[in-house]
């Protein structure tokens, strides 16, 4: 009995959620909203499962798909020598023990660094002696390690200082025979987006998008996003449910970022978001299968 209360309470932990929610005591009355998951909603591991691990590391990556994420979410910067790493800031300075710009270094440079040190000192209860001198990968690396069926969901970061970032991603989704049917190219760029749709019109692009407050969707914005992409990806924050509704009915799929609260990803999943963004992929996947139990 007690290492089954162990056991409870270790995944209470990882959930982010009470014990007595996690044994079914409170659940009923713990939910805000109740999500009814008509629809399928996919799980994106946000650079892999970054609330548990070093964000855009392997080991991110692999926990990403032990606790349920679909997708694998890469975002992309390129070195000096024009070789193609996961990261997300134009930096190295707050993911490894480095300083300087990506563009700056080479790749050469960018493995020496240590990827992995910072997040067991920011997150000590998922401190992991593993974690000590991860490897910040390149692309191919991923590539190679994860496999060419894995659902990859890639970010085109700051591709206005990267020129030809699009075609050396595309070069290597060829390269290793990535699933096309699945993989799905983001960006904050519609310049970008449109530079991938050129070299491969089969594959299937996200517009990235960031409001500062509660925004109303025009026709006239749909109808442009309906042109060159196969849906949108929205700051949660600001989302209503007349947004997501509308954006699904004109044919688009939702994915928002990065939610991280179950209550919140209930309370998306009612509103009829088709996927969303997370740190946590075992919430999500907790969030998705309360919703279907309470249809």
């Amino acid at each position: 009995m007690k290492k089954l209360l162990r056991s409870v309470t270790m995944t209470a932990a990882i959930l982010g959620i009470s014990s007595a929610v996690a044994t079914g005591a409170s659940a009923s009355t713990n939910a805000n909203v109740k999500a009814k998951a008509t629809h399928k909603v996919v799980n994106v591991a946000h650079r892999g499962a970054s609330g548990y691990a070093p964000e855009h590391t392997i080991q991110s990556y692999k926990l990403g798909d032990k606790m349920g994420g679909q997708y694998i979410e890469l975002d992309l910067q390129m070195t000096k020598d024009g070789e193609l790493i996961a990261m997300h800031d134009e930096s190295v300075n707050r993911t490894t023990n480095g300083s300087g710009q990506v563009r700056n270094l080479t790749l050469k440079q960018i493995k020496e660094l240590d990827a992995g040190s910072w997040f067991n000192e920011a997150n000590p209860i998922y401190a992991k002696k593993s974690y000590v001198g991860a490897k910040v990968p390149t692309l191919e690396e991923i590539f190679q390690t994860m496999g060419s069926n894995k659902n990859y969901y890639i970010e085109t970061k700051s591709p206005e200082i990267y020129p030809g970032m699009e075609k050396k991603l595309l070069k290597l989704v060829n390269k290793y025979h990535i699933n096309k049917n699945t993989l799905l190219i983001q960006s904050f760029s519609k310049q970008s987006l449109l530079k991938v749709k050129r070299l491969d019109p089969s594959i299937k692009l996200i517009q990235l998008l960031e409001f500062t407050e509660p925004h109303k969707l025009t026709q006239e914005e749909l109808d442009e996003y309906k042109l060159y992409a196969y849906g949108i990806g929205p700051n949660f924050e600001t989302l209503s449910e007349k947004f997501v509704k509308r954006a699904v009915k004109n044919g688009l799929q939702v994915h928002p970022w990065t939610v991280n609260e179950i209550s919140d990803m209930k309370r998306l999943i009612k509103w009829g978001v088709t996927g969303m963004f997370s740190n946590y992929p075992a919430r999500v996947k907790f969030a998705i299968q309360e919703a279907r139990q309470e249809k």
